[in-house]
């Protein structure tokens, strides 16, 4: 959840001092769209599918994409500030839909982060061949109240976001729907499920980090302790300490880049703090986005120049991430990650006496005139809940992911759930890259979730297949880089 991990980095479910019989209770009572007079059939035949959405209470259009085969929404939706209290404000929310037919199941994705306003499709979408609903997750610009109170952003106003949308489009896309997200967009997904379990008729949670206990990171350590080949490892451990030594001559091609690029550092400090949060995501950041494969073009520390260290950061860690420019886009992650979700601690014993400040706090990220308090009670609520309580869940992970040292796991109580892992991959893990056996189940079990299982996949689930024609387009995985501790 920084640059990427930002360090959840994903991504209390306690407000106040609420326990979690109140929230519950709570989220049964969040404000509901206004319901639309219903249509004959004839009318809803009749009517043109853009204009069935806008007829939506709330609902307005920002603009629609041509895409063959679908029409794609770009949409505002009005939200109350706070669901609890409707009646104090509200905010416009963007989302968009990738409409195929009313006939076909929905998807309802969300990143945990800002919308992409360009037609994609999550591998969900492929495999049932549906609808996609993809949400901006509140707080994250333009979707942001004004005046913004950050009190109102936590995990059950957004997933109560989720729910009026939901209620909403309903009505409309009538038959089985999904709720999927990868990293923070899982957590996403897991929070919604809890909170309004009858909502979904399936989950897909991609790569979802599980911070249950804030203060107890060592699954990290064991997991950097291990991951991928010594060599590996110990290139970039060398070229991390090596980042360290030279701190003073890269440390002034860093204020000559900050020079050129405008970039200031108020909300972090200063540069020196800046400089050493980038280094220390470096390898974090490496097994997020690469693969074991990517080893080779680790420079060697021993030999390397200070332009070639450089170079190698940015490659990974991005030298623009600490910087005010950088962190603002995400100001809203990473006052979640330090109110309820939590953020990863590692050790790193190989910079002892060379880093000054060790992994940074979510604090140290967001200005400093936004109040912040740790819930702990969130993550412990949501984790016990999905081990008793998960039903029709998919949890789908990569090998080498640092996000994934902490995952979701089932209990007793779970039941047609699965936790997969996919074999030397990383945060971009999903279905496609399962083991044959896992991957023909994964997508068995979405299908039948959403009602579109082929009958002979009922009898052999080596028989499955997405049943959407492939779109290098539509398909396109977008991993973001620009913030490298952020899930």
């Amino acid at each position: 959840m920084r640059k990427t991990l930002g360090r959840l980095l994903p991504l209390a479910v306690l407000i106040g001092t609420m326990g979690t019989a109140g929230l519950t209770a709570q989220a049964a009572t969040a404000a509901e769209p206004a319901a639309a007079a219903p249509a004959t059939a004839g009318q809803a035949a009749a009517a043109d599918i853009k204009d069935r959405i806008l007829a939506v209470p709330g609902m307005s259009l920002i603009e629609e994409k041509p895409y063959a085969g679908y029409r794609f929404f770009v949409l505002n939706y009005e939200q109350p500030v706070d669901h609890r209290q409707p009646w104090k404000g509200t905010f416009k929310q963007r989302l968009t839909l990738l409409h195929k037919d009313e006939s076909r199941p929905t998807v309802f994705f969300t990143s945990g982060y800002n919308v992409n306003t360009n037609p994609r499709r999550s591998e969900p979408t492929t495999i049932i061949d549906g609808n996609q609903v993809s949400m901006e997750y509140r707080f994250f610009n333009p979707s942001r109240p004004d005046p913004a109170d950050w009190s109102k952003l936590d995990i059950w106003q957004a997933a109560s976001d989720q729910h009026r949308i939901f209620t909403a489009l309903k009505k409309i896309y009538t038959q089985k729907w999904i709720s999927t997200g990868a990293s923070k967009g899982g957590m996403t997904a897991t929070y919604y499920e809890r909170f309004y379990p009858k909502d979904m008729d399936g989950v897909v949670a991609y790569v979802a980090p599980n911070d249950v206990v804030n203060d107890e990171d060592s699954a990290y350590d064991r997991f950097f302790a291990k991951v991928g080949t010594k060599e590996c490892r110990d290139r970039l451990n060398a070229v991390q300490r090596e980042a360290l030594v030279r701190r003073g001559p890269l440390e002034a091609k860093y204020a000559a880049a900050a020079a050129e690029n405008g970039w200031t550092f108020n909300t972090v400090g200063n540069l020196d703090k800046a400089y050493e949060a980038v280094v220390l995501d470096y390898a974090w950041a490496f097994w997020q986005y690469s693969l074991l494969a990517d080893c080779g073009s680790i420079p060697d520390a021993k030999t390397a120049s200070d332009q070639e260290i450089w170079d190698s950061i940015d490659a990974i860690s991005g030298f623009s991430a600490y910087a005010d420019q950088g962190l603002a886009t995400y100001t809203p992650y990473y006052y979640q990650a330090g109110t309820q979700l939590g953020s990863p601690d590692i050790k790193q014993p190989h910079l002892k006496g060379l880093s000054r400040y060790g992994y940074q706090p979510p604090r140290n990220f967001v200005p400093r005139d936004i109040p912040m308090a740790f819930q702990p009670a969130a993550m412990a609520d949501v984790d016990n809940w999905v081990k008793n309580n998960a039903n029709r869940m998919l949890f789908v992970y990569g090998q080498n992911d640092p996000w994934g040292a902490e995952p979701f796991r089932l209990g007793y109580g779970a039941r047609d759930s699965y936790v997969m892992t996919a074999p030397g991959a990383n945060h971009g893990a999903n279905v496609a890259q399962l083991r044959d056996g896992d991957r023909a189940l994964a997508t068995q079990r979405i299908q039948e979730w959403a009602g579109v299982a082929p009958a002979a996949a009922a009898l052999d689930a080596g028989r499955t297949a997405p049943l959407a024609q492939p779109d290098a387009q539509l398909d396109k995985q977008e991993l973001p880089r620009e913030h490298q501790l952020r899930p």
